[in-house]
C-alpha cells in the first residue's frame, strides 16, 4: 500500500500564508515554502508547476476563503439592509479570525504575480469578483437604489470602509479593538442610508379613484 503524502496541498498553502504574512510576497519561493514545513522542495514542485501558480494559488485560497463567508453574510437576512450591515462585521470578524490572511491581502492581486497568472487563475479570481459584484448590485437594488453609482456606494459601505478599518490596524501593527465590528456596521448603515433610491411610480387613475 502507497504511503499517504507527509506534506498535502492545504499544509504547504499555510506555510505560503505565513511567509507572506511576516515578510510579504516575495518571500513566498517554492524552496522557502518547503523549509518552512520541513519538505523536500520536490514535495513542493510536485503540487504547484512553479512559483507563480504556488502564489496564484496563494492569493485565490485566501480571497475565496473571504467571499465564501462574506456572501453567506450577504444573504443570511431578508432585511437587506440588515444584512448589509452583517457583511461589514464579518469583513472584520473574518481578519480578526484570520490575521495572517487579512495581512497577506494587503499586498493585492498584482503582488501575487497576476501578470503572470494563466487563464484559469484568472478566471477563478474574475468568477468570485463577478459573484461579490452580483450580490452588491442586488442588495443596491433590494433597498431601492439603481445604477452605477448606487452600487459604488455599496461596495463603499459594505468592503471598502471595513476594509479601511482593517488595514489602519494592521498596517500599525496594533491589534484589532473590541469595538471594530460595531464600528464597521454604523458606519456601513450610515452610507446605506444616503443611497440614491429610484423614484416611486406615479399612481394611476384606477388606483386613486
Amino acid at each position: 500500500m502507497a504511503r499517504p503524502p507527509r506534506f498535502d496541498t492545504n499544509q504547504l498553502l499555510d506555510a505560503a500564508v505565513r511567509r507572506a504574512a511576516v515578510s510579504g510576497p516575495a518571500a513566498v519561493t517554492m524552496s522557502a515554502v518547503a523549509k518552512e514545513v520541513g519538505a523536500p522542495s520536490g514535495s513542493v514542485y510536485h503540487r504547484f508547476a512553479g512559483r507563480t501558480a504556488l502564489l496564484a494559488e496563494v492569493w485565490l485560497r485566501t480571497v475565496e476563503s473571504f467571499q465564501e463567508g462574506y456572501l453567506e453574510a450577504l444573504q443570511a437576512d431578508s432585511d437587506r439592509r440588515r444584512a448589509g450591515r452583517t457583511a461589514a462585521r464579518h469583513v472584520v470578524a473574518w481578519s480578526r479570525a484570520h490575521p495572517q490572511e487579512a495581512a497577506l491581502l494587503l499586498y493585492g492581486a498584482e503582488e501575487f504575480g497576476r501578470a503572470d497568472w494563466s487563464e484559469e487563475y484568472l478566471h477563478r479570481a474574475e468568477r468570485g469578483n463577478q459573484r461579490v459584484r452580483t450580490a452588491l448590485t442586488a442588495l443596491a437594488g433590494a433597498l431601492g437604489a439603481e445604477g452605477p453609482q448606487a452600487t459604488e456606494s455599496v461596495a463603499l459601505a459594505l468592503v471598502d470602509l471595513p476594509l479601511a478599518l482593517v488595514r489602519r490596524h494592521l498596517r500599525a501593527g496594533t491589534l484589532l479593538p473590541a469595538h471594530a465590528e460595531d464600528l464597521a456596521e454604523q458606519c456601513a448603515d450610515a452610507l446605506l442610508g444616503t443611497l440614491p433610491t429610484r423614484p416611486a411610480a406615479p399612481k394611476t387613475a384606477a388606483a386613486t379613484s
